[in-house]
């Protein structure tokens, strides 16, 4: 029963999104930019207009690599979460919004919050990290996912960059997938990009 929903949910993701094939230097929200050596697929909502991308390598229901460019004080870090992750019977999600001046330990606390909609999350581990060469929090965390009942291994990196015109602006990336093989053989290809993050250059403003 459990894999005729999650083949349920792949198909209704598929129904819904836009999925393609991700090569090269790519930008996310006009702010992040990454580079891409392994091939990872692209899914997008025509509908959503997010600052993050989410891109996978079988499927986001398997396993998800989501990178937040440039998101803005009081701006959501999610519109709406994914259908798939929740219970049919869940109570509306909980989405955090980004704030300035947050500690480390808050801005973890951020994404624990998001996951928290799909199951119980357990932060494991919080280390100091450079992420888009900005100072940061790397963390760990686990997440047994109440729809299917399947237990998820999950990484993220978060840095806040000071910004002239909002403040200040978040970046992130989370890394998620099935503790038993899935992990351990993505995690390699997700830390690959994530390594390469940096921030894009404003243009300078004309005379």
């Amino acid at each position: 029963m459990k894999r005729i929903v999650i083949l349920f949910a792949v198909l209704l993701l598929a129904a819904c999104a836009n999925i393609s094939r991700m090569d090269g230097d790519q930008v996310v929200n006009d702010r992040l930019v990454v580079h891409v050596s392994d091939a990872w697929n692209k899914v997008s909502d025509p509908w959503d207009a997010d600052p993050y991308d989410t891109w996978t390598q079988e499927g986001v229901p398997l396993d998800h690599l989501r990178l937040w460019g440039g998101v803005h004080p009081g701006q959501p870090l999610m519109t709406k979460v994914m259908v798939f992750s929740r219970a049919a019977d869940a109570k509306q999600p909980r989405v955090p919004t980004f704030r300035p001046g947050l500690s480390p330990e808050r801005l973890v606390s951020l994404f624990e919050e998001l996951y928290a909609n799909a199951g119980a999350v357990t932060i494991t581990r919080v280390e100091p990290t450079l992420f888009a060469g900005q100072k940061g929090v790397r963390f760990e965390f686990t997440l047994e996912r109440r729809r299917d009942d399947l237990s998820m291994q999950g990484v993220g990196w978060v840095a806040v960059k000071p910004d002239p015109t909002w403040g200040e602006e978040l970046y992130a990336a989370t890394f998620v997938a099935p503790k038993l093989s899935f992990f351990q053989r993505l995690l390699p290809m997700a830390e690959a990009v994530v390594k390469t993050a940096h921030i894009k250059t404003a243009p300078p403003a004309k005379s």
